[in-house]
């Protein structure tokens, strides 16, 4: 049986395996990127719960990271559509089906990157914050 944790984290890649890009998880950047783009999701950090007692529960604001890129000449273009596919995702349903209590994602910072003999990258790290409670921190 998998934890809270892994059961949410599993739910969010599986939503962005839906879209065209391609959804990777916790992988290193492969050498090409496809033409859609890429997604690696970060499983990131749950940080430090709120303890409630009476029933004992722990509530996390479990902050884990999506990174999107793209590549070619209408990488602006790609990315701002990558961007706006994820969000729709998420916003689509707010709590993976009722495994956690809210998900949102904040605004990405995207870099460019040049790539030696390639056309250049567009990425950033999208943070999405995923609030869940259950009664031990190990599930």
């Amino acid at each position: 049986m998998a934890s809270t944790r892994e059961t949410i984290i599993s739910a969010l890649h599986a939503r962005l395996s839906a879209l065209p890009a391609s959804a990777l998880r916790g992988d290193v950047l492969p050498e090409r990127v496809p033409a859609a783009g890429l997604l690696i999701l970060r499983d990131g950090e749950p940080g430090e719960p709120e303890v409630t007692l009476s029933p004992l529960r722990y509530h996390y604001q479990h902050r884990a990271e999506i990174e999107a890129v793209v590549q070619g000449a209408d990488r602006d273009a790609a990315f701002d559509t990558l961007c706006f596919n994820i969000g729709a995702v998420i916003s689509s349903d707010r709590t993976l089906g009722g495994l956690c209590d809210w998900i949102e994602a904040e605004a990405p910072r995207p870099v460019d990157l040049a790539v030696e003999g390639a056309a250049s990258l567009k990425a950033a790290v999208i943070p999405v914050v995923l609030h869940y409670s259950n009664g031990d921190p190990l599930t």
